[in-house]
């Protein structure tokens, strides 16, 4: 399912508050070479995946966001291996976006939202 023009803007603004920080997670990501598909996950009930950088209760905003990849994606099966092409192929360069995996009322889905 594709998000609409409209989801897809009052999200942008609802991650907005955790820009900053997510920017420099993913500095930090990229300059150890942890991975180089870095994945958060925004989510507002319970997801086991990831490391936990923000839970919405303790900061402005709606969403819990964590910190995963693909590499652990694959592992748990949330991308199978016939699909981890297609994904490298359609994945943003993270200079310019952040991957998120999101899941909400519309279901899961991965978005590429701009750094700035």
């Amino acid at each position: 399912m594709q998000i609409s023009t409209e989801k897809f803007i009052q999200l942008q603004d609802e991650l907005k508050v955790y820009r900053k920080a997510l920017n420099e997670a993913l500095d930090v990501i990229r300059a150890k070479g942890v991975t180089e598909f870095p994945i958060f996950i925004a989510h507002q009930d319970t997801f086991e995946a990831g490391i936990p950088l923000f839970k919405r209760y303790e900061v402005q905003g709606n969403w819990n966001i964590n910190v995963s990849s693909l590499e652990e994606f694959i592992l748990k099966k949330i991308i199978l291996p016939r699909k981890v092409e297609a994904f490298k192929q359609s994945y943003k360069p993270t200079l310019d976006f952040i991957c998120f995996f999101v899941l909400s009322e519309l279901g899961a889905q991965f978005i590429f939202l701009p750094r700035v």
